[in-house]
């Protein structure tokens, strides 16, 4: 079957199974971004409403959860000057593309403090330059090229895990229901603990503004710590264990993680006493400044896998061992990376709000899991639409500035080849990325979105660039 009646096929399959299961449920209020009700007249049933946020409608009351997303993104870039380009450059020639992704969700309530949750997915295209060439690359829903193997296009399992939660104590607070979360009242003292195949960013190094690639920003160091190599397969996903502690105001949060085999492998290593990743997040949230709601995280983690050393492999080729330094050559089981960093929201009215990260890795081994990139500042600002009279749009910009190690910087300038860098040599420079957005709520669950990115210094290289990237996005939600 080709790839687009594959994709058809599932978002005729994913409507159909929404379709019969909402068919019982019972008509919920309609939802703005952040789950609140926009209405208390307003409900997804009402074809008339311009507020209802998805085709159908999601029960509040059935002890299961289902819905799909559907989101293609396309971006173009025209050609850009170069000096040189190497193996792993982004090529300069004007070149579009086009990235799909599908995605069904079911969750099951096995008791009200337990949660079964399974999720499928179908992804195709690898985005403009087959996301080489970039360390804040554009398009977070592109498939990464895989060295040496070619990533299936079928559909694919994307998450299967349990939810079990702990009450601490008798009163309760109330939870905006979603594909990750079904109950909606939970203890405001408790702890959480989830086990089984997940995506690390969906519960860490979150952002409300700053997060999500189907209705906000999409370049990778926008979305993400571009620091925070945080443990995935090239899909993104992992499978280990999540515990969480909530109190009021407070949480923090420890995961054990697989990593993958190599760097931005598709198979992850089961063997957790030689690789895996340990992640642990405090967050605050607060109303500290002119009585407007924010939230900073502070964030660590520590990686251990068959890691190469920039220095090592720099080594070998000084000393005529190699022809081009080759981090590959120099892996070693038990080496350890690892990096910080702080995250914060900030609310100026009910509509504004301001954002930011920064980001720090050790950088002295391998880049192996997300992206090649070692220090990150990013600041951005993110409007709803209700100022204007749309109150399901959105809009944003984002400024992010990305550097690497200066151990990094030597390997690449001497014409090693990173798991997305390498343009055969390199005048180093920060990578700076500008990014804005603008997504209209068009009927129901149909978002059409225009997004623009400027990136100067691309994959940290002053030879080449700048590269203007502009991007349509549709998006749909079941």
């Amino acid at each position: 079957m080709s790839g687009f009646g594959q994709f058809a096929k599932v978002i005729f399959c994913a409507l159909a199974v929404c379709f019969v299961l909402a068919s019982t449920a019972r008509p919920q209020q309609a939802a703005t971004q952040s789950g609140a009700p926009t209405s208390a007249t307003s409900t997804p049933d009402d074809s008339s409403s311009s507020d209802a946020v998805t085709l159908l409608p999601h029960s509040e009351t059935d002890g299961y959860w289902i819905s799909a997303q559907a989101n293609v993104v396309f971006q173009w870039h025209p050609s850009f000057p170069v000096k040189y380009t190497g193996a792993n450059s982004m090529t300069p020639e004007a070149q579009s593309a086009t990235t799909h992704v599908v995605t069904l969700y079911t969750g099951f309530e096995v008791t009200p403090t337990t949660e079964l949750f399974a999720d499928f997915e179908y992804a195709t295209g690898g985005g403009i330059g087959r996301a080489f060439g970039l360390a804040g690359y554009t398009n977070l829903d592109s498939v990464r090229t895989v060295s040496g193997a070619q990533l299936s296009t079928t559909p694919y399992l994307a998450r299967l895990m349990l939810r079990q939660i702990l009450p601490l104590s008798d009163q309760k607070t109330d939870e905006d229901r979603d594909e990750l979360h079904l109950a909606t009242s939970v203890p405001v003292r408790r702890i959480e603990f989830r086990l089984g195949k997940f995506d690390l960013a969906d519960f860490f190094d979150l952002n409300t503004w700053g997060q999500d690639s189907h209705l906000q920003f999409l370049n990778w160091t926008v979305d993400n710590n571009g620091a925070y190599d945080y443990a995935a397969n090239t899909r993104g996903y992992t499978d280990g264990a999540i515990l969480d502690y909530d109190d009021h105001w407070f949480a923090a949060r420890f995961a054990v993680a697989l990593e993958p085999k190599a760097a931005n492998g598709i198979n992850l290593d089961a063997d957790v006493a030689r690789a895996r990743s340990e992640n642990l997040e405090l967050q605050a949230s607060g109303k500290r400044i002119a009585h407007r709601a924010g939230t900073v995280r502070l964030l660590g983690y520590l990686n251990q896998a068959d890691m190469g050393n920039y220095k090592e492999a720099i080594a070998e080729f000084l000393d005529h061992e190699t022809t081009a330094p080759n981090i590959v050559d120099t892996r070693r089981q038990g080496r350890h990376r690892y990096g910080f960093g702080l995250n914060f929201e900030q609310s100026l009215t009910g509509d504004l709000g301001v954002f930011g990260r920064l980001g720090w890795s050790d950088g002295h081994n391998e880049a192996w899991a997300y992206t090649e990139d070692d220090r990150e500042l990013e600041l951005g600002a993110f409007s709803m639409g209700t100022p204007w009279r749309r109150r399901n749009d959105r809009a944003g910009i984002a400024l992010v500035a990305n550097g690497i190690v200066f151990a990094h910087q030597q390997y690449l300038a001497l014409g090693g080849l990173g798991f997305l860098l390498g343009d055969g040599a390199l005048t180093y420079g920060p990578e700076k990325i500008f990014e804005g957005f603008y997504t209209a709520h068009l009927w129901r669950g149909f978002f059409a979105s225009f997004d623009i990115q400027h990136i100067n210094n691309p994959g940290y290289n002053q030879a080449r660039g700048p590269i203007t990237i502009p991007g349509l996005r549709l998006h749909v939600d079941f």
